[in-house]
């Protein structure tokens, strides 16, 4: 038994850096992205958030597509490895950008990545984390992920510093640590399972199967990712209200150092007094954090809005995880977690429209006022419409 519990740390802590390296890679770029798109390509905020809702919404099917055949087939590192080799392809393209419709692509073959791998990799820290404790593994995970995105927001501040900065360099660099965490994925143990001979179900009836907690909570996944917009908006209004380009890439760093800080003990508390509390709990602070961004005049509201971003962060994202996988039906564990990602997805694209289209419209306060309102509903809804889970855990 410990030695069972021994490899499963093992592969919680590798497939956590993976993602540390993966991030890394990632973190170097995103940041620049919007900065990239306006300084070099004339991009307005309404032609961000359109780049950003396609890139985010075009390979969202592949996320519930990815869990179903990562349960069907029990291949979920083969298909993760997949996901995370993606990467290398991300940067080079960014490399071969010549107009904002180069960038484009490049984010949607990013994204592509993310849709392939996420819902295999979540099955596999799911599987290897010890009874009880599913919070803590994804916030152990979640914290090496975000510790990844620090690190990689630092270097690329460091390397914008340089004199002889340029974005094609820093793409090219961020090839390195994205070869890293592939290698780390090999070696990853998954658990041999015996392949089910027998014709299965088509995804979707099974998924008229599921805990109506389950399906309410996707419902309000969809609301609640109504008014989350892009990242790359928090780093326009920063630069609105008077960051300059390296100290945006500073907010950002913040963000993920707190995110990274807390993503574990926020885990275990999950585990220990439900993971209702903590969504809740969460979708208030991003309410907040809207609010401030929406009303902000000076740059201290920013940086506490940066801050507190970073609580929400941790509040629920490895929690939403564990909450999905606590209740979703074994057989289609993957399935659910890719139907989760792919609902934020398609969200993702109307919301970063809009977005783009209320700043462009009714200035900068609109859309963080929209997103406010709308996550202060999704807590509600959670809130009193969420009942206590009598299988696995109670929340």
């Amino acid at each position: 038994m410990k030695k069972v519990i021994k490899i499963g740390f093992r592969n919680i802590l590798l497939l956590g850096f993976v993602s540390f390296f993966s991030d890394v890679s990632s973190e170097m770029v995103y940041p620049l992205i919007p900065l990239y798109l306006t300084a070099v390509f004339g991009a307005t905020p309404a032609l961000v958030g359109v780049i950003e809702g396609i890139a985010e919404s075009a390979a969202s099917l592949l996320k519930v597509f990815s869990g179903y055949i990562t349960d069907k087939y029990k291949l979920k590192k083969p298909i993760a490895f997949l996901g995370y080799a993606t990467g290398l392809v991300y940067k080079l393209a960014l490399v071969a950008a010549g107009s904002w419709l180069g960038i484009l692509t490049a984010r949607v073959i990013d994204r592509i990545g993310k849709g392939i791998r996420t819902s295999p990799r979540d099955v596999l820290v799911s599987e290897n984390a010890e009874n009880g404790k599913t919070g803590q593994a994804f916030g152990i995970h979640k914290a090496l992920d975000m510790a990844g995105s620090a690190l990689g927001i630092f270097l690329a501040f460091i390397i914008m510093k340089s004199s002889s900065f340029d974005f094609k360099s820093l793409f090219l660099i961020s090839i390195i640590p994205a070869a890293i965490g592939l290698v780390l994925m090999l070696l990853v143990k998954e658990k041999k399972e015996a392949k089910v001979v027998k014709v299965r179900e088509p995804f979707w009836k099974n998924i008229k199967k599921l805990d109506k907690n389950l399906k309410l909570f996707l419902l309000v996944a969809l609301i609640f990712t109504l008014g989350n917009s892009s990242n790359a908006f928090l780093l326009l209004r920063a630069k609105d209200v008077g960051f300059n380009d390296s100290n945006v890439v500073l907010l950002y760093l913040i963000y993920n150092i707190v995110a990274s800080l807390f993503a574990i003990p926020f885990g275990k508390l999950s585990d220990k007094i439900g993971r209702k509390k903590l969504l809740v709990g969460g979708y208030l602070a991003f309410s907040a954090v809207y609010c401030g961004f929406a009303f902000a005049n000076h740059q201290i509201t920013l940086v506490a809005a940066f801050i507190i971003y970073g609580f929400y962060t941790a509040m629920t994202a490895g929690v939403e995880r564990a909450f999905i996988t606590d209740i979703a039906p074994e057989e289609i564990k993957g399935t659910v977690l890719g139907l989760h990602q792919t609902i934020v997805g398609i969200a993702l694209l109307p919301a970063s429209v809009l977005a783009g289209w209320l700043w462009s419209i009714f200035g900068a306060t609109a859309p963080f006022l929209f997103g406010s309102l709308l996550s202060f509903s999704a807590a509600i809804i959670l809130l009193y419409f969420l009942q206590q889970i009598k299988k696995k855990i109670s929340i």
